[in-house]
């Protein structure tokens, strides 16, 4: 894996021994717990690789602490996952799921392990201008063969509302900003508002990943493909548009600010433009309708959103990393980009 999904010094929070008894005999492929390593990055559930007798597999859990309704749905993760297991989406297989709070304090789960890079870094340094335009097409096929499985054909048909994804996303992160808010978020009300009155069309439902971006993607070891599609707490049933919009937030940010690339000659880098990558999408997709401004704004204005709640949970320590601070601090860029774009397109 790459430095930044590496498994880092532990920092467990739960106790091993009493998960070692829990495990014995439930998971194939592990044998008897040895270590635990938790894994670096990422702002969300706190992952770690269980190391045993007979190899390894990865623990997946909710964060300790108070966390906000409807947060860090584990459940809902490990449902997805096996639900996709046979389709084109690439996705770890699940090997167990966890209700019960005494065995690590939360809900957890776990799945294989599966070995691989991580780039939270959208500009993928140290790689080919080859490699990395292979990496960006083998993004935009899972995420096209993702849109274009049928919910109900996998069991997912009441993984979330058909309809009306816009508005009740709308009203689940304008309740999320209410309850973490921590920073001046003028311009996120103001997003808000706009979204709200300029409703794109919200007739369409599959299955929404929620976070899809390359950071979330784990690409094989020794080839630009990507092999696991990662982190689904926020998935639900929605709008197509809504994953290709945020999954084009790169475009719209710059280096620090998460990882984007609008600040740097990407295409010299081998990454497509927005524009040719889009096309790409929607041919694979069999799209007709575009991303549009709403899309767009809506996606970096919901992500303006989930970086106010890192900055509430660092202030809480509760935060699953420990840079959420610096990181909660985004929230007012990401706003202030859906606000400037919308007072672009007029």
């Amino acid at each position: 894996m790459s430095d930044e999904a590496s498994p880092s010094e532990p920092r467990i929070e739960f106790d091993q021994q009493r998960l070692a008894a829990y495990l014995k005999g439930k998971i194939s492929g592990l044998g008897e717990l040895q270590s635990i390593e938790r894994f670096s990055g990422g702002q969300s559930n706190p992952t770690f690789k269980l190391i045993g007798s007979d190899g390894a597999v990865v623990l997946r859990k909710q964060p300790p602490g108070e966390i906000l309704p409807s947060a860090h749905a584990v459940d809902r993760e490990f449902k997805v996952m096996s639900a996709l297991q046979d389709t084109d989406v690439p996705v770890p297989k699940m090997l167990h799921y966890c209700e019960d709070r005494d065995v690590v304090g939360t809900p957890f789960y776990v799945m294989e392990y599966l070995e691989g890079r991580v780039f939270h870094d959208c500009s993928l340094p140290g790689l080919s201008p080859d490699e990395r335009a292979k990496m960006y097409d083998s993004m935009n096929k899972v995420m096209a063969a993702l849109h274009q499985i049928d919910p109900d054909a996998v069991g997912l048909g009441d993984y979330g509302k058909h309809g009306g994804y816009f508005a009740r996303q709308i009203r689940r992160w304008s309740k999320q900003l209410d309850l973490s808010r921590t920073n001046d978020v003028s311009d996120h009300e103001r997003v808000r508002d706009w979204l709200s009155e300029n409703m794109a069309a919200d007739d369409e439902t599959r299955i929404c990943h929620g976070d899809f971006r390359l950071g979330n993607i784990l690409f094989a070891p020794d080839r630009p493909e990507a092999i696991a599609l990662l982190d689904w707490e926020l998935s639900t049933l929605g709008h197509p548009l809504a994953d290709v919009a945020f999954n084009c937030i790169v475009f719209h940010s710059k280096s620090n600010e998460y990882g984007g690339i609008l600040d740097l000659d990407y295409k010299s880098l081998g990454i497509p433009e927005e524009a040719d990558y889009l096309a790409r999408y929607y041919e694979r997709a069999g799209r007709t309708s575009p991303v549009e401004t709403f899309h767009l704004a809506f996606s970096l204005w919901r992500f303006a959103v989930i970086f106010e709640g890192i900055a509430a949970r660092a202030k809480s320590g509760s935060a699953a990393a420990d840079d959420a601070e610096s990181v909660g601090d985004l929230s007012i860029a990401f706003a202030r980009r859906a606000a400037n774009l919308i007072d672009a397109s007029g």
